[in-house]
């Protein structure tokens, strides 16, 4: 082995091991995520507090990424991803040790919207920092590992949650693990930034005409109806399982977390397939219709309790094919290498819309004509994401 080979072998070590602590970072934040519905039952018998008030500490975060995801985006591209990654992680370990320590619903709320703010600022500056550290021929697959961090990081919430003593460790656990991440991510993760500010000039005009083109508003529409399926079936998916298998709280836990998992499976396949060359938009819309008809038998259920359970696991592993497609095509989609973290922006945005109105949809749906309606409603979005991956495929075309 030559001393050049050696070294080019050494590089691409670092290189991964710096992916997989980014990575990391977003597991850490999609745990602040999944740690509210498994702490739900400490949290009401700790803090007397109702389902509403639950419902807000959770959805605090959805709300923030909804109207903070551009705004985010553009500060990440005038200051820096690294910088900014930091920044989120602190807020994110203050926010979460500041919210054990919490005496009262509306402390834990103000700390809820700290980590919020965290998380943001981490699903946002992450994806991008990966896609200036890593080669573009590596590019779909960090992608496609980070777009594994949301399930991951719930599903790891869900499992561990049912073994702590109290929902306040959970919270300090969850603020240690942040704190190591940040120690890491300084230490290990180099700052990908350009070198100079000429390519940031101009930056809010470039940020207005990505806005306004057609491709990155498809992609952001195919994220949100992607999105407003995932949580309009795992939202109601524990009250699901209970009704379809009658199971324990701790066995509907470990089936939620198996289905999530799943999705990692469809996350980690798309990046295999985007470097084998097969068609983004295809894989969008085959993949979105896929989700369409699972989602029907779901909650109907046409098969019974557990094949609802075996339709769920269909449902996630191919929901998972979107989110990895959606954030590799981001930085072909950006008019420029600095409005990347805006491209990112425009995507989560996307995302949180969905998960704002996916679980309101199906509970409106559901109250008004039951279970079977919101199949649906599923349906109908999947048919929408596959018309928004057909203008994709159109609108690549005449640009390209």
């Amino acid at each position: 082995m030559t001393v050049e080979t050696a070294a080019a072998e050494q590089g691409e070590a670092n290189r991964w091991t710096t992916v997989a602590v980014v990575v990391g970072c977003g597991v850490a934040a999609a745990l602040q995520v999944g740690k509210v519905p498994i702490a739900a039952t400490m949290l009401r018998t700790d803090l007397g507090i109702d389902l509403a008030a639950i419902g807000t500490i959770a959805g605090i975060f959805a709300v923030l990424g909804l109207v903070g995801s551009i705004p985010a985006g553009l500060v990440i591209a005038a200051t820096g991803e690294r910088r900014m990654l930091l920044l989120g992680l602190g807020a994110i370990a203050l926010g979460s040790a500041s919210g054990a320590l919490a005496p009262s619903l509306w402390v834990l709320l103000g700390s809820r919207l700290l980590e919020g703010l965290g998380v943001l600022l981490v699903a946002v500056a992450a994806p991008a920092l990966l896609g200036r550290l890593v080669e573009p021929r590596a590019r779909a697959m960090t992608m496609a590992l980070w777009s594994c961090y949301m399930p991951f990081g719930i599903a790891t919430a869900m499992l561990a949650g049912p073994y702590f003593p109290s929902w306040r460790a959970m919270w300090w656990t969850s603020a240690a693990i942040v704190i190591l991440l940040l120690a890491l991510v300084y230490v290990m993760v180099p700052d990908a930034a350009p070198k100079s500010g000429q390519a940031r000039t101009g930056l809010f005009a470039q940020a207005v005409a990505l806005v306004r083109r057609s491709t990155p508003a498809l992609l952001t529409a195919c994220f949100a109806l992607y999105s407003l399926m995932f949580f309009a079936v795992f939202s109601f998916l524990p009250i699901l399982l209970t009704q379809h298998l009658d199971l324990s709280g701790r066995g509907v836990g470990v089936l939620s977390a198996v289905a999530a998992l799943a999705n990692v499976i469809g996350n980690l396949a798309a990046g295999r397939l985007l470097a084998r060359g097969v068609g983004r938009d295809a894989l969008i819309g085959a993949a979105a219709l896929v989700m369409g008809v699972s989602a029907l038998g779901i909650f109907m259920p046409v098969l019974g309790g557990w094949g609802a359970f075996w339709l769920c696991l269909v449902f996630a592993v191919s929901g998972g094919l979107i989110p990895a497609t959606l954030l590799s095509s981001a930085p072909a989609a950006a008019s420029s290498p600095a409005t990347v973290p805006v491209m990112m922006g425009l995507l989560m945005m996307g995302s949180n819309l969905g998960q704002v109105v996916g679980p309101i949809a199906v509970g409106m749906t559901v109250s008004a004509w039951g279970w079977s309606a919101a199949g649906i409603m599923v349906l109908a979005a999947a048919i929408f994401a596959g018309v928004a991956a057909w203008r994709l495929a159109a609108a690549r075309q005449t640009t390209g």
